[in-house]
């Protein structure tokens, strides 16, 4: 399914691109280990809960739909759809800052401390859920379910891109469209200007609601949210709710262990290869799904924990990683022989990562914290 691959592929170069050409050339010092922990964040069980999203609307859609753009001219349906689906953003983003448990989901991506193409994938594993009930509506109105799903990668690119760290002041279409420039507003750390700048592509849903704030003169600019934070992308996302319903508990985050940057960055990069090319061969998932896709599905979860454990220097990270990186094409490569190259080229890299990771560490090359 190389149509909803090939825009993972994108995405990945874009952020790699975008950090070198900040380290480089704007000579910035760059959290290596915070892109790709945002790459990891949520990659797969995101990828589930957002294939669950599109069958629930398509659902609704084929059930409930009171079909009111049966005799209304497709451009115009696509016209309705462009800017309903954005405004429906606009309130779904501005009650995930205002209701308890939406902000328990929303948070992790308001943690980033680094304004970059990075930040836009830092998300929970569970934010794809908290969209069902907002974009319903759509689907009871008889939208059609390619229509929303087209308009949805469209409205997601842009917020994709008002992430990036290299757009200057955009003139006119500052004044139309959310931009970088706007978008910086929302992840300040005041939550006075948090709490703002809400709308995803269009910026007048901000203005008509009152919700519109500019940057502020004071040059100390400081992103993120305050709250406990993990490197782990299953603590990260469940930490929230925890502090949510009144249960204490702090994993720790200080390790035995330092890896190399070099060493994190590629197994995170090779590890998302992975997923591309599970999204390649499965796209959501949730076609005749069988035993060798759940394996693969956990594994390469278990996977992202794995490399979490890693940045926070615990062993067990170290050793889970090897384990997996050494049993996972052993599996499928060896056992299953699977034949197709990207399978071969990325599991056999992984292998090699893992290997190298576990000797290393085995040999006394990690620096002590």
């Amino acid at each position: 399914m190389v149509e909803l691959a090939f825009p993972f592929v994108i995405i990945m170069i874009l952020i790699v691109a975008e950090a070198i050409f900040l380290q480089k050339i704007k000579k910035a010092t760059i959290n290596w280990p915070d892109i790709i922990f945002n790459l990891n964040s949520g990659h797969l069980m995101l990828w589930f809960f957002r294939g669950f999203e599109v069958f629930c609307y398509h659902f609704i859609y084929t059930h409930f739909s009171f079909n009111l753009f049966v005799d209304v001219p497709v451009i115009l349906i696509w016209i309705f759809t462009l800017f309903a689906w954005d405004f429906g953003f606009y309130w779904e983003h501005r009650l995930h800052h205002t209701i308890p448990i939406l902000w328990a989901i929303h948070v992790l991506h308001h943690q980033g401390e680094n304004f970059n193409l990075s930040l836009a994938v830092r998300n929970s594993w569970y934010s794809s859920l908290a969209s069902i009930p907002f974009f319903a509506l759509l689907a009871l109105a008889g939208v059609p379910t390619p229509i929303f799903t087209a308009v949805s990668v469209f409205h997601y690119s842009i917020q994709f891109f008002n992430h990036n760290a290299v757009t200057p002041k955009l003139g006119i279409l500052e004044q139309i469209f959310v931009t970088p420039n706007h978008h910086k507003v929302h992840h300040l750390k005041n939550r006075f200007y948090s709490n703002s700048n809400f709308s995803g592509s269009f910026i007048f849903w901000d203005k008509l609601f009152g919700t519109f704030k500019t940057l502020p003169t004071d040059k100390t600019i400081a992103y993120g949210s305050h709250g406990i934070k993990s490197q782990n992308p299953f603590w990260a996302s469940l930490l929230p709710f925890m502090k949510l319903l009144n249960i204490h508990y702090t994993p720790s985050t200080s390790g035995y262990y330092r890896v190399p940057n070099t060493l994190l960055v590629s197994g995170g990069l090779i590890l998302f290869c992975l997923v591309l090319c599970y999204v390649y061969d499965y796209g959501y998932g949730y076609q005749n799904p069988n035993i060798t896709q759940y394996l693969l599905f956990s594994s390469l979860v278990l996977g992202s924990i794995a490399l979490g454990g890693i940045a926070e220097g615990k062993r067990w990270g170290i050793i889970t990683w090897f384990m997996l990186c050494c049993c996972i094409p052993l599996f499928f490569i060896i056992l299953l022989q699977w034949s197709a190259l990207y399978w071969l080229l990325f599991m056999g890299l992984i292998a090699m990562h893992g290997v190298i990771t576990f000797i290393l560490w085995i040999k006394g090359q990690y620096l002590a914290i």
